[in-house]
């Protein structure tokens, strides 16, 4: 018992990070209403940066421009693709967020819900 609770205190980072991911789930399957499932998915969009973010962490590495002192060791430097990647992916996912939000205020003033069993009646009851 000692020693999984040992291991888990040693991958914290991975540990929130699947968290984050298990909250961001249950928001998006487990919730009714629209914005809560929206919500959810940013959880889980950002536990997926944080993820990648903490796999390209190397502890006492240095930034990505060449030094003379520490010479042309690849494993002395932070790769920087998984960072610029993951600048791309936020960029991405305010922008899946203004969508959504204006999609949900279209649905919104189309059915006057959000709550996904009513907006489908509504949907039903307008064929």
């Amino acid at each position: 018992m000692t020693e999984t609770l040992v291991m888990l205190l040693a991958r914290w980072p991975y540990v929130c990070t699947v968290l984050l991911m298990l909250l961001g789930l249950y928001g998006m399957l487990g919730k009714q209403n629209l914005v809560k499932k929206l919500i959810g998915l940013n959880v889980f969009q950002t536990a997926i940066i944080l993820f990648f973010i903490v796999q390209a962490y190397r502890s006492g590495a240095s930034v990505p421009i060449w030094d003379p002192a520490l010479g042309n060791d690849p494993d002395a430097y932070v790769d920087p693709i998984p960072h610029g990647l993951m600048l791309t992916a936020i960029v991405v996912s305010v922008a899946v967020t203004g969508v959504a939000l204006a999609l949900l205020i279209r649905i919104y003033r189309n059915f006057g819900t959000l709550d996904e069993p009513d907006l489908l009646d509504a949907m039903k009851r307008s064929r």
